[in-house]
């Protein structure tokens, strides 16, 4: 790579999928298949617009996600690859992900076809082992088809398998819960991704939430100090709040997400942030085709972010991870002191929510359960410090000893 080319990573959308999820809130259209064809060449279109942009990127990850991407079909998916390939300088070790429903992946032929043609991270949607609680939610596949999808996986030779698991779900207890894990740990997978169920407006468990039986935040909390200590006992890095991997099968593509990476989103519904510019397209497939015929199209948000402005990301997404904030890179980032956090860190020292370990901060197990209120603490330091540099400019005193004020030279 030479030394003024940046890493990028580019998220193809493919918003088809058999049946939407009782608790989904993605953008996915059941029913939809027969503008397949008309959606592959409105994102090889698009791919081949936004190409030039990268002309100083190389791409190491690629990531297709929906919906159900495996939907769209062996065809439709290696010439969606194909295209990128061809427009893009993708590295020979990028990591290329496909999600897939278990359902839909149980044929290893098709997914031979897929491996071949450089697809080589396979992301199953396991979500529960008990088929009770997969009917409870609205999912279409057996805990047999999980089973028969990781055998075509590796008959295939996908090496890089990860499994995603949803806790919290309808009547579940932690026996329950344990028994998923524990089948999923069996699957031998490289990574696994644990997130709690969020019951989102909009969705059909929504608006069953107050007939159904939900374990208690309590119980929650349990289900996940539980998996991390599990999940660490079984050789399984944790390196997010929700996700898992074996040593070196981390997710390159979703750490760019929690690290400021840069990456380009296809399809309605993607999202970027890409060339110091934010940007999100509507979730319309109709206005997606059409505006692909237009020129382009229709973005649901556009916001052009100075690098110096991303503090607050930099710090929301950094508590996210089990590498946490090293204030050197912050005050040489940013150009401001780390000092003004400090306070706020050592009382969650002290409650049991944050360790110190070599200059960094992280949050331990049990801060990651209270991580919304930690970072809300931490941008409420960051705020109070910017009103009183702001105040002190305007009384003329520019003096760095203002706690994040600019670090001396």
């Amino acid at each position: 790579m030479k030394e003024n080319q940046k890493k990028l990573g580019l998220y193809v959308h493919i918003p088809f999928c058999a049946k939407k999820c009782d608790y989904c809130d993605f953008y996915s259209l059941p029913g939809a298949e027969g503008r397949m064809d008309d959606y592959v060449q409105a994102l090889e279109t698009q791919l081949a617009e936004i190409a030039p942009r990268a002309e100083h990127h190389v791409v190491d990850s690629i990531y297709f996600g929906g919906g159900t991407p495996t939907l769209l079909g062996v065809k439709h998916l290696t010439r969606l690859l194909k295209a990128i390939q061809k427009k893009y300088s993708v590295t020979k070790d990028a990591e290329i992900t496909l999600e897939a429903n278990p359902e839909s992946a149980g044929n290893f032929r098709d997914l031979r076809a897929l491996r071949k043609a450089g697809f080589n991270r396979l992301s199953l949607g396991m979500q529960s082992a008990n088929d009770e609680e997969l009917q409870a939610i609205g999912r279409i596949h057996t805990a047999a088809q999980v089973k028969t999808a990781v055998e075509a996986a590796r008959k295939a030779k996908f090496t890089n398998l990860s499994l995603d698991l949803i806790y919290g779900l309808p009547g579940q207890s932690l026996e329950t819960w344990q028994k998923n894990l524990h089948a999923a740990i069996d699957l031998a997978p490289q990574h696994i991704s644990c997130y709690g169920l969020k019951v989102e407006e909009g969705t059909p468990l929504f608006l069953r939430r107050d007939s159904e039986q939900f374990p208690s935040d309590d119980a929650q909390a349990e289900m996940y100090l539980w998996t991390v200590d599990c999940l660490h006992r079984h050789g399984f890095f944790q390196y997010e709040i929700s996700n898992f991997a074996r040593t070196g099968f981390e997710s390159r593509h979703n750490l760019k997400y929690w690290t400021l990476g840069e990456y380009a989103g296809f399809g309605p519904g993607a999202h970027s942030d890409f060339g110091n510019v934010r940007y999100a397209y509507e979730k319309d497939l109709d206005g997606y085709l059409s505006g692909m015929k237009a020129g382009g199209p229709l973005l649901s948000e556009n916001e052009r972010i100075p690098p110096l402005d991303r503090d607050t990301e930099w710090i929301m997404l950094g508590l996210r991870t089990v590498f946490g904030l090293d204030p050197k890179v912050f005050e040489n980032r940013f150009r401001r002191r780390f000092d003004c956090f400090v306070p706020f860190l050592e009382e969650c020292r002290q409650a049991g929510y944050a360790v110190e370990e070599d200059g960094r901060w992280r949050l331990t197990p049990n801060g990651f359960l209270v991580s919304n209120q930690i970072i809300g603490g931490m941008l409420d330091a960051l705020g109070a410090d910017k009103k009183r540099r702001e105040a002190a400019r305007a009384r003329g005193d520019f003096r760095v000893d203002l706690g994040c004020g600019n670090p001396p030279q």
